[in-house]
């Protein structure tokens, strides 16, 4: 059994921001898959406006997550491990917002089909990673940990499948040069927001290692 009070104190304020931001990240997962639905034509306001207000609200728990830490005794490698968190769990809702932006912008056809098997993968890796945050504050068993890390993971290598498919059917497409190229781009950013999620759970997992 993992205890972090020595980690955060007694102070639950951590682990509620934390909590926080990683149900904002998954959140933005959730958004993409549900816009990925809705249309074909990517171009509502309303719709990006989800987004941006998903993302800055995120960087404000980032932010007073920073303070806070300003504010109260951790020890440097404590702190490495909270900044380290927090910065992971910000760049998911980041990249996702990136991603909707420029599908906003992009005229030309859009293979959705593809697009919805990468979001429902991302949503996979996302619920993984609010999981994985959650176990920090009820004293975090390695075996829960770890299963959820494997899931994530997989959720992971499965979306490098789908996008090595999605560029060969580009290749072999009815796609001309200039699609090609954007619409592969397209792909690895939405690859690239798995990989964040990623990036997420490796911290926490790391975090559970070390004071297990």
């Amino acid at each position: 059994m993992l205890s972090l009070k020595k980690l955060f104190g007694k102070d639950e304020k951590f682990y509620d921001l934390l909590e926080a931001s990683a149900e904002e990240a998954l959140t933005s997962t959730k958004l993409l898959a549900s816009y990925l639905q809705r249309s074909q034509a990517f171009t509502s306001a309303n719709d990006l406006d989800e987004f941006i207000q998903s993302r800055r609200k995120d960087k404000r728990i980032t932010q007073q997550i920073t303070e806070e830490l300003c504010k109260t005794f951790v020890t440097p490698i404590e702190r490495e491990d909270i900044e380290s968190l927090s910065l992971a769990l910000y760049r998911i809702p980041k990249i996702v917002e990136k991603l909707v932006e420029r599908l906003s912008i992009y005229p030309g056809r859009v293979p959705t089909e593809g697009f919805q098997r990468q979001a429902a993968l991302l949503c996979q890796a996302g619920e993984a990673v609010a999981f994985m945050v959650k176990q920090l504050r009820r004293g975090a068993k390695l075996e829960n940990v770890q299963e959820a890390n494997e899931r994530l993971q997989f959720a992971e290598g499965e979306a490098d499948k789908v996008m090595l498919g999605l560029i060969k059917d580009l290749y072999n497409g009815p796609y001309d040069a200039k699609e090609t190229m954007i619409l592969q781009d397209l792909f690895e950013m939405m690859e690239k927001a798995v990989d964040r999620c990623r990036d997420a759970g490796a911290v926490v997992f790391q975090i559970v290692l070390k004071y297990s």
